[in-house]
């Protein structure tokens, strides 16, 4: 079996995390990708640790695995050349540099694009290549600007942030899938097409039902702790050791869940008996669900609910969550060799196509002699 973009060759002009994240999982897919850094000093994630591995930091490693590494200094006019050959040799090109600033190096879009006709050229930026152009774009940030915060944490808290760069994870599948779609049209067309995606309009697009009732209503959702905002019970609840997660998405789910609790009565009390119900009169059923949940601790609660088909689990972190998916024969992680650590496994398999057998994530400059070489044989007359 071949990987789905075996042949397809994609210069890596991004660093940091959602442009390296994308062409990460280009690389997944079996694309060849050449990522461009700076001499010396290279991706600025190399140097965000503590923690660190063996070459350079866990940060770095894990979105940079399956690529060659070449050092490239765009001020210099040979090492530019370089660089603009390999973008004419390019199926794709992935940036998130300042706007401007590889228009004024003669990579920008259309400079590559007039050497390259079949080029798909992915920008990433902050805020658009319009009015925001000139902002810089940093996920924690655009978590403040634009709205996540505000519906992150207690009720009558602090804003908080998510726990990851969520923004730059969701861009960066973004940009994959806009990428994966300019290269299907291009195998109708020929041509190749410019592909933009932003942070903030990736957040927006992320909201989903909590922007659908900003835009319904015009009025901004708050913030509610563990509780959502149209389902109940889905939240967590409180047990005799610690908290367990229930999410009971319809009437049945919720019949269930108070017959295995002992309360059967309670799927009939017309404060309960329907989702929009239940939602009105939340603090009375969450009064009573953890009276009954306070006698046993969650691991007992969360084997007996789950024999009687509700949505309930404890709540665990990072390890525990590995673990399951290990119970479950979901492979999360895999190795990319000797001296790094484990990785998350690519999310997605396929019936009949392969996913590329990942290789270490580089040291800086650790393709320089090959790449160079390679590049230069075809630019010499």
């Amino acid at each position: 079996m071949t990987a789905p973009l075996d042949g397809v060759l994609v210069a890596d002009f991004s660093r940091v995390l959602a442009g390296p994240l994308a062409t990460s999982m280009l690389a997944d897919l079996g694309a060849e990708v050449v990522k461009v850094e700076r001499p010396g000093a290279g991706d600025d994630t190399r140097h965000w640790g503590p923690p660190w591995t063996e070459s350079s930091s866990s940060y770095f490693e894990c979105a940079n695995r399956s690529k060659e590494s070449v050092e490239l200094d765009l001020k210099d006019p040979a090492d530019l050349a370089l660089a603009r050959e390999l973008a004419r040799r390019a199926d794709v090109l992935v940036e998130n540099h300042r706007s401007g600033a590889l228009d004024r190096l003669g990579l920008g879009y259309d400079a590559v694009s007039a050497d390259n006709p079949g080029i798909v050229y992915c920008s990433i930026t902050g805020f658009g290549s319009d009015a925001g152009a000139a902002l810089p774009g940093y996920d924690f940030l655009v978590q403040a600007v634009g709205g996540l915060m505000s519906i992150t944490g207690e009720a009558g808290g602090e804003p908080t942030k998510v726990g990851v760069a969520l923004v730059d994870v969701l861009t960066g599948k973004d940009a994959v899938i806009g990428v994966l779609a300019a290269l299907a049209e291009r195998s109708r067309s020929g041509r190749g097409q410019r592909v933009e995606v932003n942070l903030l309009s990736s957040l927006l697009g992320s909201l989903v039902n909590q922007a659908g009732a900003y835009l319904a209503t015009g009025v901004a959702p708050g913030r509610m702790g563990n509780g959502h905002p149209s389902i109940a019970p889905y939240e967590t609840l409180r047990c005799r050791d610690g908290l367990l997660a229930v999410a009971c998405g319809n009437d049945g789910q919720f019949r269930r869940l108070v017959s295995a609790l002992g309360r059967p009565e309670l799927a009939d009390d017309p404060r309960f008996a329907t989702n929009a119900a239940r939602v009105g009169h939340r603090p009375e059923l969450v009064a009573a669900l953890e009276a009954s949940l306070a006698p046993a601790g969650t691991a007992t609660w969360a084997t007996a609910l789950a024999e009687a088909g509700v949505p309930a689990g404890r709540v665990g972190d990072i390890g525990s969550a590995f673990a399951l998916a290990e119970s479950l024969g979901l492979r999360p992680t895999l190795d990319v060799g000797a001296g790094h650590p484990p990785q998350v496994r690519h999310p997605v398999t396929y019936s009949r196509s392969a996913v590329r057998p990942p290789t270490a994530p580089p040291r800086l400059g650790e393709h320089n002699d090959r790449i160079r070489d390679w590049l230069a044989k075809e630019t010499t007359p």
